[in-house]
């Protein structure tokens, strides 16, 4: 395998370093809500975001008083972007059913699909107030059934951001908190005497959210652990430099340390791409930001086939994999490792972000291995059952459930089986012993 990087990130010890520094503040500002409730939050709000209203929680006013300062094309294009995740969404449920089945005579086995019973959604705002997020997370728990949805996100100028709030509002949420950061995801899974703790958090957010987000996972459930955004590019001379560029930088301008990375087999096209890449810093409005990511988690690798890129690509797992090769579908077979794919030059990563009905909020940080992203089924949990309606099947499974629990010594669980094959099987089964055959006990 030859595999050139004609560009590297930064050494992964000066990245691990950064996350330890996160790590401490997070413990400490968690144990401080943990605390200190309520008056920690408002501390920490302060702080942060110069907020500190009486009550966090919107109320009816004022979630209307923020909805009328969007304007009518801002608010169409909200509603058109939600008809098209919730389309989606419900699509997804139907997939999802309920099932019973009679694996033997009188055994009944099944499953159910049950909501989670409170979910708390956080959405960034900071730099990018992220209305998307709004959809991708509230609504989708709508669909999904969940009774109670907490959305929260920070101010933006010193008041709630008013297009988030009716991304908010129109998606379902039941409260909505105008609270970031660690703050805001703390006290929506401790709990404060104002603020109800909800079972999961879910929502992307940054280094800080997602750290949070961790350490308390256990505690409620997560969506997933979810990173600074990440953008993969695999490229082959049927694109040109300027597409590449275009959807490299376009991600990069999320934070400062924002991954992206381009596989391509051609390195005239990685040259151009990188040269294109320094002519759109030159004219980006959000450069400082982009440029910085570029520098400190950029990546170009250079390989020799198509096999290469595909290895590559799943080892590194991102976030967002953009295809535009001569063969995509051939991709689409064989990844297995990222968040989201994006097929061919006429889709890109910020439809799927905003608007397309995919959810964005997606696995980083190579957690594409285990995981999706987002999605209604993150919100349901998958619960069994069972129920024996005859005397001879009771007493049948009961005779192998005895001897196989004997096998590991749980002697108190066999006598849970063993009571079953002497009341509904009328054998006289010792104490303490394994239920014999019916051929042996004969």
């Amino acid at each position: 395998m030859t595999i050139t990087h004609l560009k590297r990130s930064k050494p992964e010890a000066e990245k691990a370093e950064d996350d330890a520094k996160v790590r401490a503040t997070v413990e400490a500002t968690l144990a401080d809500i943990g605390a200190r409730g309520d008056a920690a939050v408002r501390d920490l709000s302060r702080k942060f975001d110069g907020y500190a209203p009486e009550s966090f929680r919107l109320s009816d006013s004022e979630i209307e008083a923020a909805m009328q300062k969007v304007s009518t094309r801002d608010m169409e294009d909200i509603r058109f972007a939600q008809d098209q995740i919730r389309r989606f969404a419900e699509a997804q449920r139907a997939s999802m059913t309920d099932i019973e089945v009679e694996t033997l005579p009188g055994v009944i086995l099944g499953h159910r699909n049950i909501p989670v019973q409170s979910v708390g959604c956080y959405v960034p705002g900071g730099k990018f107030p992220m209305v998307a997020s709004a959809h991708m997370s509230v609504l989708t728990a709508n669909v999904a059934g969940v009774p109670r949805i907490v959305a929260s996100a920070p101010p933006v100028g010193g008041e709630p951001h008013p297009a988030i709030v009716a991304a908010m509002h129109l998606g379902g949420a039941h409260e909505i908190l105008c609270l970031g950061g660690i703050q805001a995801v703390g006290a929506m899974a401790i709990g404060t005497k104002s603020i109800d703790p909800v079972h999961m958090l879910v929502g992307p957010g940054n280094a800080f959210v997602a750290e949070a987000k961790r350490q308390l996972y256990g505690r409620v459930g997560i969506d997933l652990f979810a990173g600074p955004t990440e953008t993969m590019v695999i490229a082959d001379e049927t694109v040109d430099a300027e597409m590449c560029a275009t959807d490299l930088i376009g991600q990069a301008e999320h934070g400062y340390n924002s991954p992206a990375c381009l596989i391509t087999t051609s390195r005239k096209l990685a040259e151009d791409t990188m040269a294109e890449i320094d002519r759109l810093l030159t004219i980006l409005p959000t450069a400082e930001t982009a440029s910085v990511s570029w520098r400190d988690y950029g990546d170009v690798v250079l390989c020799d086939s198509h096999d290469e890129m595909l290895a590559v690509a799943n080892d590194m797992a991102y976030e967002h994999v953009q295809v535009m090769t001569d063969r995509d579908d051939w991709y689409l077979a064989g990844m297995h490792s990222y968040g989201a794919l994006f097929l061919g030059p006429r889709t890109n990563v910020a439809n799927g972000d905003k608007v397309i009905g995919t959810n964005h909020t997606l696995p980083t940080r190579k957690a594409g291995r285990y995981t999706g992203g987002l999605w209604v089924g993150k919100f349901l949990k998958t619960h069994s059952y069972q129920r024996v309606t005859s005397d001879e099947a009771a007493a049948m499974v009961g005779e192998y459930g005895s001897r196989l629990c004997m096998l590991e010594g749980f002697v108190g669980h066999a006598e849970q089986c063993n009571i079953r094959v002497r009341r509904y099987g009328g054998r006289n089964v010792p104490y303490g012993a394994a239920a014999e055959p019916v051929e042996a006990a004969e």
